[in-house]
């Protein structure tokens, strides 16, 4: 969201966090994919014109189908950043760390393979990084002793690129960075995925204006503790109400 904003200033946006229902990295496709399939439906309810899967998960394991079943452009996060990955690596190998489910779903392997056939994948799945994020320790001790366990056979590897395969993973960016040490780029999705945000609504007629205005509007299915706290820092802003809804 921060990325749209920073490149779409007049578009207003509407953000879900399904938080009652989180993590969903550590179940099972057919779940994901009944979440998604709700909270896309909630969406629509607001009157959206395109949905941004801003989940590596749900863009992992059910964006082909929610893209078959939508009539309003559908995008994810995953093909962005393999797109940024592929173009950052010099030396063709790649890490990707995300969620259980993510890893287990080999999307970010075949898109970056689909990509560029040459290069080198290693996948590592880190679901504790979620629970750090959620809880707010993004840079203690308890954190770099995570880090440094989860990534000891990605070191190993030796990619000088590493797909944060994981919307909750740039919180932790500072920690994983120290971890993985200098000369390793860490590839975010965020700014790629708005670039093709603008495509999409350049291309479909649907791009304000500007000068039109903006704004945001933010619903939970759970406030958890330390959420707005952990959100605008993230945001660099006020995330204004935040409304809890019922899905």
């Amino acid at each position: 969201m921060r990325e749209l904003i920073r490149r779409l200033p007049d578009e207003g946006i509407v953000y879900f966090g399904d938080s009652a229902r989180v993590p969903y990295g550590t179940k099972s496709p057919e779940t994901v994919l009944g979440f998604a399939r709700e909270n896309l439906k909630f969406l629509k309810s607001r009157n959206i014109k395109l949905i941004v899967v801003a989940c590596n998960t749900v863009s992992a394991v059910a964006l082909p189908i929610l893209k078959s079943e939508e009539e309003i452009p559908v995008t994810g996060v995953l093909l962005p950043g393999a797109l940024g990955a592929s173009r950052a690596t010099e030396s063709s190998k790649v890490a990707v760390i995300g969620t259980t489910a993510t890893i287990r779903s080999g999307a970010y392997r075949k898109a970056l393979h689909a990509i560029n056939p040459d290069l080198e994948i290693f996948s590592k799945a880190c679901p504790l990084f979620v629970s750090l994020a959620e809880e707010g320790w993004l840079d203690n001790d308890v954190t770099r002793l995570v880090a440094e366990k989860y990534l000891e056979d990605v070191i190993e590897f030796g990619p000088d690129t590493v797909v944060l395969g994981c919307t909750h993973y740039p919180l932790l960016k500072g920690v994983i960075s120290k971890v993985m040490g200098p000369g390793v780029r860490l590839v975010d999705s965020a700014n790629e995925c708005a670039v093709e945000v603008e495509k999409i609504l350049a291309g479909n007629d649907l791009k304000k204006r500007a000068g039109s205005g903006g704004g945001i509007k933010v619903f939970m299915s759970d406030v958890p503790y330390k959420f707005r706290e952990i959100g605008e820092r993230f945001l660099g802003r006020s995330l204004g109400e935040v409304t809890k809804i019922q899905v």
